[in-house]
């Protein structure tokens, strides 16, 4: 992209910038709604945003995405690009979030001549990959040396809209699928296995600092189970924890001390009601009003011994069906069920921290209205941002006000015959990759990035936010 090109691709996303956080927004008007979920339309686009349309990547000139008129994007970070610290970009990304740098970041970038004119605009994204080969870690120090999974980070500038600096942030772990940011600027990478390679166990959450490289070490006592999410409550410093398993808990974590889980603490899953509930059917509007906690006795077992979920299940827990993207937003914690509901097309749950109530904030009636939903996010307007990863074409879904789900952003991602120029993609229709780690950028919520597993690719997109509920 040349200069002029980009400052008329920024009019838009610096416009999106100056917006204040809205004091309400879908959220509030979801948490007060019970309507049956038969109620519920797809629309075929926002009546805010408008329809869908082609639109041209400013980085490579393909037509990747499908989005509302208005809205321009951008692309890094593609699988086997280079990063600045010498490495090739690992595949199958994953989960992601969004950080406000560190000073000492934004001086080390300076130094090395990424230019530092423009750091008060700043983001870091610290992006899993969920590979789970056993082909070698792709940088040290590394958990498990053959596992290839892990991290990797990126500096973005929100004013220039650019990519600035990469690098590889974990290494030696299997299938990093989601995971969560801390209040303290650290990202909690989590394992979507329970392999067990020679001496080495998986299935643990790793702590990743977003402007450095993790140590490797697993917080164990977090658990050893199929991770996906965490959300942390920035008042407690408890961290909630999702399972992609069928039975799967929700979970939360108490550390001994606040900010350093390395310290260790108590795991305990949910229980609803007096006996072991089932949420798997639960349709929009269900409440559960008698929500407790029961200890896991052994948070870290072996291959012959009983399953976190089902000791936890032996107590009286919960059970749900496949418990993916977990999000903090005011005081609640949103948790997306993929295939639960009446028709296994997905559940969000909504967790109040304060009265310790949860709800079925809705349920998709059908595969046409939301198709298994995966990670979630809440932008700085209170709007949610859904990633579809089901069947078909896959979606960015968003929300209106009433709890109409709209298609925001399509999966138009077609490699030509030809391949792309600097790029190791191979030709392909990768329209039905999943879409992740959705996140706003931490600066003022003018930028929407996430990726696309398959080829791998992170978007940096922007436009007119203020116009809808996103």
């Amino acid at each position: 992209m040349t200069d002029i090109d980009r400052r008329g691709f920024l009019r838009t996303g610096l416009a999106a910038a100056t917006l204040g956080v809205a004091a309400s927004g879908p959220l509030a008007a979801l948490s007060a709604r019970t309507a049956d979920a038969s109620t519920m339309v797809k629309r075929a686009f926002s009546p805010d945003y408008g329809p869908l349309h082609p639109v041209k990547d400013h980085t490579t000139g393909l037509e990747l995405l499908k989005l509302p008129r208005g809205f321009e994007y951008l692309t890094s970070g593609w699988t086997g690009d280079p990063m600045s610290d010498g490495r090739r970009t690992p595949g199958s990304h994953d989960g992601m979030a969004a950080f406000t740098p560190s000073d000492a970041l934004k001086d080390r970038t300076e130094a090395g001549g990424s230019g530092g004119a423009g750091k008060g605009h700043w983001t870091v994204l610290v992006r899993n990959h969920e590979v789970g080969s056993l082909n070698g870690a792709f940088v040290t120090p590394a958990y498990n040396p053959a596992a290839g999974g892990g991290t990797t980070s990126l500096i973005f500038d929100t004013r220039q809209g650019k990519f600035l600096e990469s690098w590889a942030s974990l290494g030696g772990t299997v299938r990093n699928c989601a995971g969560g940011p801390t209040p303290w600027g650290s990202w909690l990478s989590c394992e979507e296995t329970t392999l067990i390679n020679g001496s080495y166990r998986h299935g643990y959450v790793f702590e990743v600092p977003h402007d450095g490289i993790g140590d490797a070490k697993p917080y164990k006592e977090m658990g050893r189970f199929s991770h996906e999410a965490v959300a942390v409550d920035p008042k407690t410093g408890w961290v909630y924890e999702t399972e992609d398993a069928t039975p799967s808990g929700f979970y939360r974590f108490r550390p001994k001390v606040k900010g350093d889980l390395g310290q260790g603490g108590v795991l305990e899953m949910m229980t609803i009601g007096s006996s072991a509930y089932t949420t798997y059917k639960d349709g929009t509007g269900v409440a559960y009003p008698e929500i407790g906690w029961v200890a896991i006795d052994n948070p870290d077992p072996g291959a012959d011994e009983k399953s976190v979920v089902q000791q936890g299940i032996a107590k009286g827990g919960a059970s749900f069906a496949r418990l993916e993207g977990a999000w903090y937003h005011d005081g609640k914690i949103y948790i997306v069920s993929t295939s639960g509901g009446p028709t296994g097309q997905g559940q969000v749950f909504e967790y109040d921290l304060a009265s310790s109530t949860m709800r079925v904030l809705f349920a998709s009636p059908n595969a046409a209205v939301l198709n298994n939903p995966d990670n979630i996010c809440v932008s700085p307007r209170g709007g949610i941002v859904l990633c579809e990863d089901g069947s078909g074409v896959e979606y960015l879904h968003g929300l209106t006000t009433d709890g109409e789900i709209f298609p925001f952003a399509e999966n138009s991602v077609v490699i030509p015959a030809g391949g792309v120029r600097g790029k190791a993609a191979a030709p392909g229709n990768y329209t039905g990759a999943e879409w992740c780690g959705s996140v706003f950028d931490s600066k003022d919520g003018g930028w929407l990035f996430a990726n696309i597993q398959s080829p791998g690719i992170t978007f940096a997109i922007t436009g007119p936010w203020q116009d809808g509920s996103l």
